[in-house]
């Protein structure tokens, strides 16, 4: 058994506590970062929704957004679709999301008319529950 001093004297003794300081810098930036790009995150196609009274859904779900904007074009988040291949396209990404929820982003100034079309093709591909999206009134 070794009964000699050791290496470290009182002055060069490892010390035995956790430098937080780098942490905190470290989550302060990431805060930073998220607060910056959190509302970049907005979901499809910029449009001036309607303004309703209603209250906002809680879902865990990502849903399946389409986007009508105010000169007709339609979206499906965030890339174009030809009216004639909206339906065939949420019937494929249907079969392997069946219970995926459907919502329908109108612009404020689209004509009513071209709504309907979009939500008769859906109910054409079979899809009975279609949320329309609005912004709170303030």
């Amino acid at each position: 058994m070794w009964a000699g001093q050791s290496k470290w004297s009182k002055e060069t003794e490892p010390m035995g506590e956790i430098n937080v300081t780098p942490l905190v810098d470290v989550m302060l930036v990431l805060l930073i970062i998220f607060m910056v790009t959190a509302p970049l995150l907005t979901q499809g196609v910029n449009v001036d929704l309607p303004k309703a009274d209603a209250p906002a859904l809680q879902q865990n779900i990502t849903p399946l957004v389409i986007t009508v904007r105010a000169n007709g074009q339609i979206y499906m988040q965030k890339h174009a679709v030809a009216l004639k291949k909206l339906a065939p396209r949420i019937q494929a990404i249907l079969v392997n999301k069946p219970g995926l929820p459907i919502y329908i982003r109108g612009d404020a100034n689209t004509r009513y008319g071209r709504i309907a079309t979009v939500m008769g093709l859906l109910e054409q591909a079979g899809i009975e529950k279609v949320g329309l999206v609005t912004e709170p009134r303030r």
